[in-house]
């Protein structure tokens, strides 16, 4: 075999996937200003590779999550409940944040009617409810469908029913979840390729042209995404961790949110994220339920996105809001995120929810929901990578303070023998 060949094979399969994604996207930056006609051609690349994200990750969830509970021993330690509880107060402050942005730059939108067929649930009991419908999908109907609230019920009842099962069919299923990851690696050691190809088409397509007239709302969206990722969230993970936050949270900015930037979806991001996790050297026992969990409900982004856009359009329609009225919308934009799809545009199908609460009629909400579709270039892009990088973060962050913790008990055990 020529040796060429075979470096140039071990650069792609075992180089650094991070820097392999930047040379990817700034060759597809050059292509498309230098030649947009050939960068559209190239978006089927991306299309190509998202498709296969989305083809994997709803068998990998349900894989994964499956055999990861049903070999789960006696005594075996997880830590879901305090990645839970960082979730939830992710997306709340990510909520405080944008209120407080939202009246410190006060948007005015220009209300214009968009052609869009999104249809959004009327009130909070109709998200519950969807919710609930969900969790009792067919299973094959939810992998189909990329049903990942339906998958999780699933893997879950399935894993608890097989830890009952003969020790060959839990061996049989770990080395089923062993092939599903594999094949995932692969898939994702194409990311360079598939960046490559979503960023030229986006730009050869769309340019910046259709953001001039709502530069000032997407500067609220974006300022605010990135105070939550580099001031809120690091705090909570000091308090978490109880050191330097940074490092880690560059790195998961890097290697998860830069793909998710780009692929505009959580659930497609979901095998990025578990393949971080198991370089990090995490629980799988932990990570294996968390990410994609944390992929339907930990929706700090869409938080931002639903209360900074429903404020604006307040703020257009000239409606008085008050302190106790803004933190009341920012529980309700935090319990509406957390029912937010984990695919692109999830979150503007409940600005409505939230716009309700200010007597602003369907119609008129609608209206903020195009506004948001036209500025989905960058606000839904920025979102995922949010949402997805602190997948991620979190579950880091706990499973770092849990090994912590258990060093310092053995270095007391350590010293209390001597």
């Amino acid at each position: 075999m020529d040796t060429n060949k075979t470096g140039l094979w071990r650069v792609i399969s075992q180089g650094s996937l991070v820097k392999q994604i930047l040379v990817g996207l700034i060759a597809g930056i050059l292509l498309a200003w230098l030649w947009p006609s050939a960068a559209k051609n190239v978006g089927l690349l991306g299309d190509l590779f998202v498709s296969a994200l989305k083809a994997v990750a709803p068998v990998l969830v349900w894989v994964l999550v499956m055999a990861s509970i049903a070999n789960h021993r006696q005594g075996q330690k997880t830590s879901i409940r305090p990645i839970l509880v960082l979730y939830i107060l992710g997306t709340f402050f990510a909520a405080v944040v944008a209120v407080i942005g939202s009246f410190m730059f006060p948007s005015n939108l220009i209300l214009a009617m968009g052609d869009t067929q999104l249809t959004p649930p009327g009130n909070i009991a109709e998200v519950l409810k969807g919710l609930l419908i969900n969790i009792f999908a067919n299973p094959v109907d939810a992998l189909i469908k990329g049903n990942y609230i339906g998958i999780l019920a699933w893997a879950i009842g399935l894993g608890i029913a097989l830890r009952h099962a003969n020790e060959s069919t839990k061996t049989m299923i770990h080395d089923f979840s062993l092939s599903v990851t594999q094949l995932v690696r692969v898939v994702i050691r194409l990311a360079p390729l598939g960046i490559f190809g979503l960023v030229s088409s986006t730009i050869a397509t769309t340019g910046f042209e259709t953001l001039k007239g709502y530069f000032h709302v997407l500067a609220v969206l974006l300022g605010c995404m990135i105070i939550v990722a580099l001031v809120v969230n690091p705090l909570i993970v000091y308090w978490k961790i109880r050191r330097n936050p940074y490092p880690l949270v560059f790195a998961c900015l890097r290697e998860s949110g830069v793909t998710a930037f780009f692929t505009r979806s959580s659930a497609a991001n979901i095998p990025v994220n578990m393949g971080m996790c198991r370089r990090m050297n995490l629980h799988e026992d932990t990570y294996s339920v968390s990410i994609p969990l944390g992929a339907t409900i930990n929706m700090g982004g869409a938080a931002v996105t639903i209360t900074v856009l429903t404020l604006a359009a307040v703020h257009t329609l000239g409606i008085p809001v008050d302190i106790p009225t803004a933190l009341l919308l920012s529980v309700v934009a935090a319990v509406c995120a957390c029912g937010a799809s984990g695919v692109a545009g999830g979150s503007l199908l409940l600005i409505p929810l939230a716009c309700n609460m200010f007597g602003i009629s369907n119609e008129v909400a609608m209206l903020v929901v195009a506004v948001g579709v036209m500025i989905g270039v960058l606000q839904d892009s920025a979102e995922t990578a949010l949402n997805s990088s602190t997948d991620v973060l979190f579950t880091a962050a706990v499973c770092l303070s849990e090994d912590d913790r258990l060093a310092q008990d053995d270095a007391e055990l350590s010293q209390t023998q001597d």
